[in-house]
């Protein structure tokens, strides 16, 4: 008898990558993605996998309600499945909009927008106070965005459109270089808005997934809880790969 014979070790196939569970469909824009940024790979504690959805540009996304890309995002995110993604999440929070057809169709879970963490957001706060969202176009952010995420129609809204950059560098692709001092203030000016107009206002909820980089500064500013893109899917992979304790 061997006594030092061990039992064969295997190894499972199937996939075409291996070891980044998360998969993030990326609207086709030129702007700079500064660390925060959801599209900047270095913002994450682990490996992700990206996947670019071509003719899907902030303005068409946003502006256009994303009109006729939905098979688009479809196909993206089953390639993104068949090389091993084991869940789904996208670079724009207007894609709440797309959350029941993805689930749908790529058979793992999805989550589309960070707007799907307000009623989780609203279940931790005091009576009488109340999440509000920030978000890159009011005008554009309809009951039906709100509706597919879960988020109530009277939740508090306030856009960035009547800043100075933020918008004008994502949305209108006015150029591609932006200035990081006046985007963060372009945000901080929203968020003082909303909670001026909306004292009741207790945590707030980024819908844009280019606002991570300026949430500590809103956070001080306000002194409120911010969760965004970020909180979201750091919580979401934590699932995928949950930690291992020694003992």
């Amino acid at each position: 008898m061997n006594l030092h014979a061990t039992a064969p070790r295997l190894a499972r196939g199937g996939k075409a990558i291996y070891g980044a569970p998360l998969g993030i469909l990326m609207l086709e824009a030129r702007f700079p993605r500064i660390p925060g940024d959801m599209g900047n790979a270095t913002t994450w504690p682990f490996p992700v996998l990206y996947r670019v959805v071509r003719g899907a540009s902030p303005e068409r996304v946003v502006l256009q309600g994303a009109r006729g890309l939905l098979p688009d995002f479809v196909a993206a995110a089953q390639d993104l499945v068949a090389q091993g993604a084991e869940a789904i999440t996208t670079n724009c929070g207007f894609l709440s909009l797309f959350q029941q057809e993805l689930q749908a169709a790529v058979g793992v879970p999805v989550a589309t927008s960070s707007l799907l963490q307000v009623p989780w957001v609203q279940a931790t706060l005091p009576p009488g106070q109340r999440v509000g969202v920030l978000t890159v176009s009011r005008g554009s952010l309809t009951p039906a965005h709100l509706a597919a995420a879960g988020v109530p129609a009277d939740t508090p809204v306030m856009g960035t459109e009547g800043g100075r950059e933020f918008f004008r560098v994502l949305i209108l692709a006015e150029k591609e270089d932006m200035d990081v001092a006046l985007a963060e203030q372009d945000l901080l000016e929203a968020g003082r808005a909303l909670v001026a107009a909306h004292p009741e206002v207790g945590a707030i909820v980024l819908e844009c997934t280019n606002m991570p980089p300026y949430a500590a500064a809103l956070q001080d500013a306000l002194g409120r809880p911010v969760f965004d893109i970020y909180s979201l899917i750091t919580w979401f992979h934590a699932g995928l790969r949950p930690r291992r304790f020694a003992g």
